[in-house]
């Protein structure tokens, strides 16, 4: 099966056992629309079969690795599709990522917000460019914290933290997400993604066996400490959230915050 196919909103290429990965919706800071998030889905289900590839490195293209969960895609659902459908794309693509037998690593650079900051959290090592800006605003915007987002911070960087970030929606910089740890390294600017690279070279030429099996044992203790199987629902809070006229006023303010800012 061939891993690396034509995909609308993915770029991917191989430099021997590494497949590199790339967020390609530029234009819209890269932000997880159905598409993208179905086609992380499609990427995962023929990693799974492709005893070719060791490690994925995944990066966004253009200025952001991603600008996070895209709310006017969102909120228009497909023809044919319930909002539920929609909602809970997130969830099955930062799964489907966690669950690839292959080492992921994540290249960050400029902002890694909300949703972004989930997928990132999906991989199992994260470097970051010292510039990038991580936030996570959902609360601001009037919605929960989705995809597993709740349990994949709280076993990087513990409970209380999460709540903090969570709930203040406070920006942090690429060295406080080293230091409380959601980062495994922070580079200089520029050097994200040629360091994923070097480091996933240096992992694919060490033995497939080891490599799969240390990846898959500390999957399962993390799994026992917050799993992330209990976040079928998150679906729901989110569909909810988007029709909850209170919610639906908070992400209105702050978006227009956020657009008088940029003028």
């Amino acid at each position: 099966m061939n891993t690396v196919a034509a995909f609308e909103t993915l770029r991917t290429s191989t430099e021997g056992e590494v497949l590199h990965v790339e967020l390609s919706r530029p234009d819209r800071l890269n932000a997880l629309s159905r598409r993208l998030l179905s086609e992380i889905v499609e990427l995962a289900a023929r990693l799974r079969v492709d005893n070719a590839i060791r490690v994925v490195v995944l990066s966004g293209a253009g200025r952001a690795f991603s600008a996070g969960f895209d709310l006017d895609d969102f909120t228009s659902s497909a023809q044919g599709e319930s909002p539920r459908d929609g909602a809970d794309l997130g969830r099955l693509a930062t799964e489907s990522l966690t669950d690839v037998p292959q080492l992921t690593i994540a290249a960050v650079h400029g902002h890694c917000v909300g949703g972004g900051l989930v997928l990132a959290g999906a991989c199992d090592l994260r470097i970051a460019d010292e510039g990038t800006r991580f936030a996570i605003p959902e609360v601001d915007l009037g919605i929960p914290l989705a995809w597993g987002g709740i349990p994949r911070l709280v076993r990087e960087i513990g409970p209380a933290l999460t709540k903090e970030l969570v709930l203040t929606c406070r920006p942090f910089s690429a060295a406080e997400a080293k230091s409380i740890g959601f980062l495994n390294e922070v580079t200089e600017p520029g050097g994200a993604v040629a360091r994923a690279k070097a480091l996933a070279a240096e992992l694919a030429a060490k033995p497939l066996y080891a490599l799969r099996t240390t990846k898959q044992q500390v999957n399962a203790v993390m799994e026992e400490i917050a799993g992330t199987g209990r976040n079928a629902a998150d679906a729901d809070s989110l569909v909810y959230a988007l029709r909850d006229p209170e919610s639906r006023a908070a992400s209105a303010k702050y978006l227009a915050s956020r657009t008088v800012r940029r003028t």
